[in-house]
């Protein structure tokens, strides 16, 4: 395949792209040079929380510092109470969050370095939350739209620059909203007039801000949108965006399909944008989802988290290798397990694999960490 870099847009994007008008990540998120090896995966320890407990997202700066969020206390449908642990270089810690107000909600992205770090959720009434790291915990932040009827936040990542970018929605449709030292900007809508926030988004190594969900894949070159046309399924959800080049986009997530008896598991969903069109790719194994996808330092692609329906005891992860997705397995679990974010350390190699055990938001779930 091909890796030409983005520079002026989508070569050759085909019929249904529209010219008028970046798992989350962080522009650098990966060592630079990395390379695509085996890797031993290992659980880490994690610090105990109210049951049901679940990591939605983790980043990390360097060996010592990372951040992974979620929520604790939930049950089923009720939600529970934000979460936020951070990594020290030696162990992770749970945050006290009681002084943010944010009693009852969660935290479901997190992106940061070691200049700037920035967590997003949703609390129990449906507004949007931002966070930002202060150097020793998290404390609420205002943002354009704050509180407003219509405005949600879904996710986060960080430029070169740190400079902040946030996906999501406010009344205006406006889906990318960028913060920096001149304040907060809602970007035009994309062109499509898309009803739905985005699922995340992507920042590129050369800047250009991604868009993506089952309804939208689109980029933001900081003048005008170019989007691609939505990934087909029964009832897609998209994790993950991978922009390579101009014709070497992957996406990942997982389909459920349409009838089925209830709790019927959803199937794996693994597409590549060749400049033309989408194609499905057979993944390892096919009954489960895959949650998030991470580059390999250089832009191409690395590694891909996912949870297989047939064998829970183990993550099982996707590498890179030879031109095509290999399986590779985590530890061996006592109960199931469910891996929701992914996240490449930056400077030293490895990554962090971040969800539950066992595989739902029922008590006595707890948080699971694998490094």
């Amino acid at each position: 395949m091909r890796r030409r870099r983005f520079i002026s847009g989508l070569l050759g994007a085909g019929a249904g792209v529209g010219l008028t008008s970046s798992s989350g990540g962080t522009a650098g998120a990966a060592p630079v040079g990395a390379a695509a090896g085996p890797h031993d995966w290992r659980t880490v320890p994690a610090p105990a929380c109210a049951t049901a407990a679940q990591l939605l997202g983790v980043s990390a700066a360097g060996p010592d510092l990372a951040w992974a969020v979620g929520e604790e206390g939930r049950n089923g449908s009720t939600r529970g109470r934000p979460l936020a642990l951070v990594w020290d270089g030696s162990a992770w810690t749970r945050l006290d969050l009681t002084h943010l107000g944010f009693s009852g909600g969660y935290l479901n992205a997190v992106a940061g370095s070691y200049g700037a770090a920035w967590a997003v959720g949703t609390d129990t009434g449906g507004a949007a939350r931002l966070l930002h790291w202060d150097g020793t915990t998290w404390q609420e932040a205002d943002f354009a739209g704050r509180l407003a009827y219509g405005t949600a936040l879904t996710g986060v990542a960080l430029d070169a620059r740190d400079r902040v970018w946030l996906s999501g929605r406010n009344s205006d449709g406006c889906v990318l909203l960028r913060g920096d030292t001149d304040g907060w900007l809602w970007l035009p809508p994309p062109p499509s007039g898309s009803t739905t926030a985005p699922a995340g988004l992507r920042v590129t190594r050369d800047g250009n801000v991604w868009a993506y969900d089952s309804a939208l894949v689109a980029r933001w070159d900081h003048e005008e949108w170019t989007e691609l046309p939505a990934p087909a399924g029964l009832r897609p959800y998209v994790t993950g965006l991978l922009p390579v080049a101009d014709d070497d986009i992957w996406l990942t997530g997982f389909d459920y399909g349409v009838g089925g008896p209830p709790g019927k598991p959803p199937g794996v969903m693994l597409k590549h944008w060749d400049g033309t069109s989408w194609a499905a790719v057979t993944a390892p194994f096919t009954v489960g989802m895959l949650s998030a996808i991470v580059d390999d330092g250089l832009g191409g692609p690395d590694r891909i988290a996912g949870w297989d329906f047939w064998d829970q005891t183990r993550s099982h992860h996707l590498r890179w290798e030879g031109g095509s997705w290999v399986s590779e397995r985590g530890p061996t679990s006592s109960s199931a397990v469910l891996v929701n974010a992914l996240a490449a350390v930056p400077g030293a190699g490895g990554y962090w694999a971040v969800g539950m055990t066992p595989s739902s938001p029922y008590p006595p779930a707890q948080v699971y960490i694998e490094q």
